[in-house]
């Protein structure tokens, strides 16, 4: 008897099984050989992961690759893939609190920091010119490297950047305490339903699976309170220091690249319900911003989400390959 494929598409999502995942995902593989840049902070120690990857033959130039709050580095695979088809040399570092790198108790978790930490990164690999790409907080964490360093960025991409609004002056604050808690009670169906219901306009697919494997790997794991006490302190971060002010700095080529359908807001599970509605719009945010940006270009994907590089790759790529190479 033939089995309906919605049955399969069931029977997949039952069947999907979460390894525990340690802090700093020692037994999980990423696409590209890992290396580590070791950074230090008052006297200790901390190791940036990040994965340097280059085509044969001639180089176009250098992008690096900013993954967003909820991610890690590998998830850039496809993209990755597809600049060195196109000769670029590609970057992708894991920030301090995610992926592979360290996760300390204490660290000075500011987008300035970051920013910094990332750009020597980058130069320390004798590269000092580069395209700067980031999604989601990775968006957001770009543009302060840009307005950091501009004359070593050559173009800015940013795709469905967080940070396009400043969400302090609409939703009462939460301190870390109260976001650890919050984060310590996350689990497999609380990450699917919240990416299902933010990302994917309340669709999944089996191929969605991939994107929680390690966000569920960590619950799972003991170490988890130290993934929740790192998300609490970057979820701090992005929601005290908004960049939305400063776009009509940015000095280089910028594409804001927008899944319309997005909606996605820091703060927007504790705002007030007089509010929810008017977070995380990027129908209207991205035309807005847009307007800041002095050599700005938006392109919109209509009817898209937070990931269009996993929902509709296809028209993710053209519009960002077209503003790379142009």
């Amino acid at each position: 008897m033939l089995i309906p494929m919605f049955m399969i598409s069931l029977i997949s999502l039952v069947m999907a099984a979460f390894v525990p995942q340690d802090a700093e995902l020692t037994s999980f593989s990423y696409p590209f050989p890992v290396k580590f840049h070791e950074i230090h902070v008052k006297n200790q120690k901390y190791k940036m992961a990040y994965m340097d990857v280059k085509p044969e033959g001639e180089l176009k130039g250098t992008i690096v690759l900013l993954h967003g709050k909820n991610f890690s580095g590998h998830y850039w695979e496809r993209t990755a893939r597809d600049l060195l088809k196109q000769k670029y040399r590609v970057i992708i570092p894991d920030q301090i609190g995610f992926g592979k790198s360290s996760k300390p108790e204490s660290f000075p978790y500011t987008l300035h920091f970051l920013a910094k930490l990332t750009h020597e990164l980058v130069t320390k690999q004798n590269v000092d010119k580069y395209i700067l790409v980031g999604h989601s907080m990775g968006g957001m964490l770009a543009t302060r490297q840009a307005l950091m360093f501009p004359g070593a960025i050559q173009k800015l991409a940013l795709i469905n950047p967080i940070g396009l609004e400043d969400w302090k002056i609409k939703v009462p604050y939460k301190d870390v305490n109260e976001l650890y808690q919050i984060e310590l009670k996350n689990d497999e169906t609380k990450i699917r339903d919240y990416q299902k219901n933010v990302y994917y306009d309340g669709q999944w697919k089996p191929e969605y699976e991939k994107g929680i494997e390690v966000l569920v790997g960590w619950t799972l794991h003991k170490d988890f309170p130290r993934i929740a006490w790192n998300s609490a302190l970057t979820t701090d971060m992005v929601f005290t220091q908004p960049v939305v002010y400063e776009f009509k700095n940015l000095k280089m080529p910028t594409l804001l690249l927008v899944g319309t359908r997005d909606r996605t807001a820091i703060g927007k599970g504790w705002a007030p319900d007089s509010v929810k509605n008017e977070l995380g719009r990027y129908d209207l945010l991205g035309k807005a911003v847009v307007k800041e940006i002095p050599k700005g270009t938006l392109r919109e994907l209509p009817g898209i989400g937070h990931m269009p590089q996993v929902e509709t790759y296809d028209q993710y790529w053209k519009s960002l390959s077209d503003f790379i190479v142009k």
